[in-house]
């Protein structure tokens, strides 16, 4: 991690071209100004964006480049992975989008892991579709496990909420299978540290949600919250992390009540992110928290249905750059405090503040 200071660049992988991705690219970057706050360095091709800009009537300059390292600052880079013509079909998912979706991620995975960048952002893939190529996970957060071998978390931010999901792209028939008392709390210390590291939040109050309607109901609507749950938030509460539960999740999302935790563990998929989309709209993020790089994306999918048609809002996608960027300086502090415990003092005393001055009543 650099100093604060630093220039942070900023990889985008293209996503499925056939759907929002690139508008919502072209979108969130058509800003004059915005090579003032990091480098954009987009994993694509030259021509494809050629001819969405002219499609969507953004007049947007970009210096095409043929590996990372050659990135400017104050431009916007394309590394320009496919030299050929590409041919685009709004709305329809197509063999020659989806090699370029899966090109696209692990040309910015390499970049990410040798440095090359700084923090990733990941435009929507269609991920059927990339299975169908040989692609090996239904989504992104299981391709960053394997690759850096370590066991993330899905976690959809916004300013006011945050909710990661114990299970991800499973079916429902699998989940309860797909959930223990160990993987609670391997997840809880995960979102725990995360919130601690990367969101500045010392003392982090971490809500789990019951597995089954009511939580429950004491046994009388299935087991898992007694067997499985309520022994993994005990456990954890007696090792320091402030886990409390299992609530029931029908009636949690009440602005009274989610608003009294700085996090949110749900059970699976659409348990939490149904309420999460709800609720943030469009200023939501999805964060793979746990990993030792840092990945955003939009909280949405491909919208085909819209493709083309000039009506995406690249509002998410903005959210998402800005809290990769957030979370990198965040996390930067964060080392560089751990690492030197004396610097916290320091920086207390030129706030004003001597913490070895008595109360004035003592």
């Amino acid at each position: 991690m650099n100093s604060k200071h630093h220039k942070i660049k900023v990889g985008i992988s293209v996503g499925d071209f056939n759907g929002i991705g690139v508008e919502i690219i072209l979108k969130a970057l058509n800003d004059k100004n915005i090579t003032d706050f990091f480098t954009p360095i987009i994993f694509g091709s030259g021509k494809l964006f050629s001819y969405q800009k002219n499609v969507f009537k953004i007049q947007t300059n970009f210096n095409y480049i043929q590996h990372p390292k050659e990135a400017s600052n104050g431009k916007l880079n394309i590394v320009n992975l496919w030299k050929d013509n590409v041919n685009v079909d709004f709305g329809t998912p197509t063999e020659e989008s989806t090699k370029m979706a899966i090109d696209s991620l692990e040309a910015a995975t390499e970049a990410l892991m040798n440095e090359d960048i700084d923090v990733l952002v990941t435009a929507p893939i269609n991920k059927d579709e990339m299975m169908k190529q040989g692609f090996k996970h239904a989504g992104h957060t299981g391709y960053f496990e394997e690759k850096f071998n370590k066991k993330g978390l899905m976690f959809l931010v916004t300013e006011g909420l945050k909710v990661a999901v114990s299970t991800h792209h499973i079916p429902v028939s699998e989940i309860t299978k797909n959930i223990s008392k160990e993987k609670i709390k391997e997840q809880v210390k995960i979102l725990n540290q995360c919130l601690i590291e990367d969101f500045c939040i010392q003392k982090p109050k971490i809500a789990v949600l019951g597995l089954n309607p009511h939580a429950g109901d004491g046994g009388a609507i299935g087991n898992e919250e007694i067997e499985i749950i309520e022994p993994a938030i005990k456990e954890l509460f007696n090792e320091g992390i402030l886990a409390f539960g299992p609530y029931p999740a029908d009636s949690f999302f009440q602005a009274d009540k989610y608003c009294s935790f700085d996090g949110v563990l749900a059970m699976y998929h659409d348990q939490g992110l149904a309420p999460f989309k709800t609720i943030a709209y469009e200023e939501g993020v999805n964060y793979t928290a746990g990993l030792p790089y840092i990945r955003t994306s939009p909280d949405h999918g491909t919208a085909y249905d819209i493709a083309g048609k000039n009506l995406a809002d690249a509002q998410s996608f903005s959210e998402a750059i800005f809290t990769a960027i957030k979370i990198y300086r965040n996390r930067a502090e964060y080392q560089e405090l751990t690492k030197n415990p004396l610097k916290s003092k320091v920086l207390a005393n030129d706030n004003g503040i001597d913490e070895d001055l008595p109360e004035e009543n003592e």
